[in-house]
């Protein structure tokens, strides 16, 4: 990778790791480390100064309303306060700000329109290998103290080292749900899902990949048709997808038959899957956000049984995380930006289901008990176990490079198949 030679920790060398875990310290600390503090803090200082007045462009997927909420009424005003400027820019896809990084580095533009990009996955290691984003700024925002250097969520996306190269904004697990009141002994397994849906034709499906969602379905499948994650590399090469995908394919095409409308078409995205599950149509829909889960079932737009679909393999977790680009124009203000959404007190509310309901990205063990007690007075949800017992037995993401040629084998391999 072409950040082979930074410590896999975020990208924070030892000496910055200790310098970034030491701010606030109480005293007693060695001289040494507490004037590394406080260059730390004239640092940031010096960052605050130079953000005051600057708008900042977050270009982000807009067609969440929970998340667009989010970011209008209260990370926003948040930002207020500190004097920047924070605007919400909707796009439908991830790479449609990347190719707008790139196409203005092509044309030599230092004053980027895209700030700030709410990224993850594949588009995060294709901006890297093409040095779309700054690197090395992550350790140096304050809030970077509460986040755990060694979890392997935050230390690699999709398989690529993050590097500092992106702020982590909150966590997913890969979730299936059941309407429970059709569903007496669901299936606990892939295969038996699989089985499932083959003694109940149409009354399952999943979106067509590329979308993210589909994406990460057929990935989970190939973990299980592989015999366990244990047997997929995670580094992608030819020969191991070669042998693999066979039986991949083969689960698929088997299963396509079974599906809604005999697998002739497929949900484009989850939010049709969400509605044909709603409307009874299927019997199971899927997300890569379950912490949402709650607020759908409490507005009606999902049935009021259903239930989460425990497996007993695990599913896939993964992380969001927050790219500055590296020609972005107010590069200060998104540096203030990404450190606010990572404090305890926007974790928390960004958390709250009835807000956007993601999972936060901090050690909530690193946090004081002030701030601990902001997690702990959320509501619990009838719908949504805590995420220590959906991450059970997370699966980690395959590494980006598979992404592309696993969702093009599917459109080959099973949807044009006859």
């Amino acid at each position: 990778m072409e950040r082979s030679n930074r410590t896999p920790m975020l990208g924070i060398p030892a000496l910055g790791l200790v310098t970034i875990l030491s701010l606030g310290a109480c005293a007693g600390a060695d001289p040494a480390s507490t004037a590394a503090s406080q260059t730390a803090n004239s640092n940031w200082e010096s960052v605050l100064a130079a953000a005051k007045g600057q708008t900042v462009d977050l270009w982000m997927y807009g067609g969440d309303p929970q998340g667009n909420a989010y970011i209008d009424n209260v990370l926003a005003p948040a930002a207020a306060k500190l004097d920047v400027t924070l605007r919400r820019v909707p796009i439908t896809d991830t790479k449609d700000a990347l190719n707008r990084i790139l196409a203005e580095q092509q044309a030599g533009r230092t004053d980027g329109s895209v700030d700030l990009v709410w990224v993850n996955g594949n588009n995060f290691s294709t901006g890297q290998q093409a040095k779309a984003w700054a690197c090395d700024w992550v350790q140096t925002l304050p809030n970077a103290r509460f986040l755990n250097p060694t979890d392997p969520l935050l230390v690699k996306d999709f398989g690529v080292l993050t590097g500092g190269c992106e702020a982590p904004w909150h966590k997913a697990q890969f979730t299936l749900v059941y309407d429970s009141a059709k569903l007496s002994d669901p299936p606990s397994t892939f295969a038996e899902l699989f089985a499932w849906a083959r003694k109940h034709p149409g009354r399952f499906t999943y979106p067509a990949p590329p979308d993210f969602t589909g994406s990460v379905f057929v990935r989970e499948a190939l973990y299980s048709a592989s015999g366990g994650v244990e047997n997929v590399p995670s580094t992608f090469s030819q020969s191991d997808y070669d042998r693999l995908t066979p039986a991949l394919y083969s689960t698929l095409q088997g299963l396509k038959s079974s599906l809604w409308r005999g697998g002739s078409t497929y949900p484009r995205d989850q939010a049709e899957l969400d509605k044909l599950y709603a409307g009874g149509q299927v019997d199971f829909s899927m997300t890569y956000g379950p912490a949402t889960l709650t607020s759908l079932v409490d507005k009606g737009a999902l049935p009021a049984t259903t239930k989460v679909l425990t497996l007993d393999e695990g599913t896939v977790g993964n992380a969001s995380f927050l790219g500055l680009a590296a020609n972005a124009a107010d590069s200060a203000g998104a540096k203030v930006v990404a450190n606010l959404a990572m404090s305890p007190e926007q974790q928390a509310a960004k958390a709250d289901p009835q807000v956007w309901g993601q999972f936060t990205v901090l050690d909530v063990s690193l946090l004081s008990p002030a701030d601990r007690a902001l997690f702990e007075a959320l509501p619990a949800s009838k719908v949504v176990p805590p995420y220590e017992v959906l991450a059970r037995n997370a699966n980690p993401e395959l590494n980006s490079g598979w992404v592309g040629p696993l969702d093009a084998g599917w459109r080959r391999e099973v949807l044009g198949a006859g």
